[in-house]
């Protein structure tokens, strides 16, 4: 049974920083993505950023280049997300979420991806 567990969401100011990780365990496929996905009230699903397990290679959305980071521990089996710069905009729920990998194609949809955690709330007030 794959399972994915996120954390690290809070509360922070604009300008700051937090660190999300998914802890991810069920597991028997290659060549999959790992993937952050926000949502924020009336608002769709969106990728923010994916991690390819075959390769590393990496998708960021535009509104979040330069200032998020994704990574991979896979001794740990443990995907992260570096948010810096945060910005009101930022607050939403974010899942991560395990799926096909389509970063080659530059995207990162949310319809690709079949198993997602329960989600972790973040929240910049400015």
């Amino acid at each position: 049974e794959v399972q994915l567990v996120e954390s690290g969401g809070g509360l922070v100011q604009a300008g700051g920083s937090l660190r999300l990780s998914c802890a991810a365990s069920g597991f028997t496929f290659d060549d999959y993505a790992i993937g952050w996905f926000r949502q924020a009230p009336g608002k769709e699903r969106e990728g923010v950023s994916c991690i390819s397990s075959s390769d590393g290679s990496t998708y960021y959305a535009d509104s979040v280049k330069g200032r998020f980071t994704i990574s991979s521990d896979n001794a740990k089996n443990t995907v992260y997300l570096q948010m810096n710069s945060l910005k009101p905009e930022d607050t939403a729920v974010y899942y991560c979420a395990v799926g096909l990998d389509t970063i080659g194609s530059g995207n990162c949809p949310a319809y690709e991806y079949d198993y997602w955690g329960q989600g972790t709330q973040v929240t910049v007030s400015s």
